[in-house]
């Protein structure tokens, strides 16, 4: 996820702010309510303990709504809420930095129309990385969780965006060993749908939390460990492992999105273990693919 050479695109920058912003008013409209009601007048909550009613008595039952003053009189009744904090978060960190994130505007596009459909959900990030804190805000409300290798730049993240979710997890295996691997893939052991933790496949990937085990993810990216050197961990068992988590959920579909395919890797392992026939989009140097239980069809081959 991390950019390998510091990034500073102004063009970029502010693409990606209006994004937000344009983000944020939607968030915003969409928590006004509107009724055809004659006007009234609109109290906050902490406002209404020295609200009267016809008698001069306080009210007991205080309004819940809060108090638009910006809005226009010809919607006496709209209610507001505040800013939800990951996306206040989100829009402050991107207007303050001119780092920016690894991927296109048109490749986080493919995601975001996703996440536009399924989002509050449960998101899982290979990587973290300058855009961790879009990712999460895009998904307000869900639980958007990320795995880094790297324990330092982990520490580091965390000290400035301290209310991302980020786990330390380890890899075994080298890039120079991906042909070797692509050949293990096509055993029986890895062809067999089920829990990772339990898989007989070398590929499989067992170190992580419990939790994310135990998790029903609805969207999978896979934009790290490293993978640009032959000494580098590589995407290998990540892509196989999101496959397979995809595969043995009880029900319904995942969405899997695998950055970086102009690489050797991403390419043969996104299309050998993600499936061409899973295949629904690429855009740029992302790919997205939609992987259907295979736990809810009894007999489902492991590529369509």
């Amino acid at each position: 996820m991390r950019s390998k050479v510091s990034q500073f695109s102004v063009s970029l920058k502010l693409t990606l702010s209006l994004f937000f912003l344009f983000f944020l008013i939607l968030v915003i409209r969409s928590s006004f309510s509107f009724t055809q009601q004659a006007p009234s007048p609109i109290f906050s909550q902490t406002h209404l303990s020295n609200a009267t009613n016809d008698n001069n008595q306080e009210d007991p039952k205080p309004e819940t709504t809060t108090e638009c003053p910006s809005l226009p009189s010809v919607i006496p009744t709209a209610t507001c809420t505040k800013t939800p904090p990951s996306l206040a978060n989100a829009l402050v960190h991107y207007a303050a930095t001119n780092i920016t994130p690894q991927q296109t505007l048109k490749e986080i596009s493919v995601s975001m129309r996703v996440l536009e459909k399924k989002s509050p959900c449960n998101f899982l990030v290979f990587g973290l990385g300058h855009d961790s804190l879009m990712w999460a805000a895009l998904n307000h409300g869900g639980r958007t969780v990320f795995l880094e290798e790297d324990k330092a730049w982990i520490d580091q993240i965390m000290r400035r965006l301290p209310g991302l979710e980020s786990y330390h997890v380890t890899y075994d295996t080298k890039v120079h060993q991906a042909e070797e691997l692509l050949k293990v893939g096509d055993s029986e052991e890895c062809r067999a749908v089920g829990d990772p933790r339990f898989s007989d496949c070398q590929l499989a990937l067992k170190n992580f939390p419990s939790d994310v085990y135990d998790t029903e993810w609805d969207l999978i990216m896979v934009d790290a460990p490293t993978g640009y050197f032959d000494g580098a961990p590589g995407r290998m068992s990540a892509i196989y492992t999101a496959g397979l988590m995809a595969r043995n959920r009880e029900s319904g579909e995942t969405d899997v999105f695998v950055h970086d395919v102009d690489r050797v890797v991403e390419d043969k392992f996104s299309r050998t273990f993600l499936c061409k026939g899973y295949l629904t989009e690429q855009e740029g140097r992302l790919r997205h693919f939609v992987v259907p239980s295979h736990r809810a069809r009894a007999g489902r081959p492991f590529c369509p």
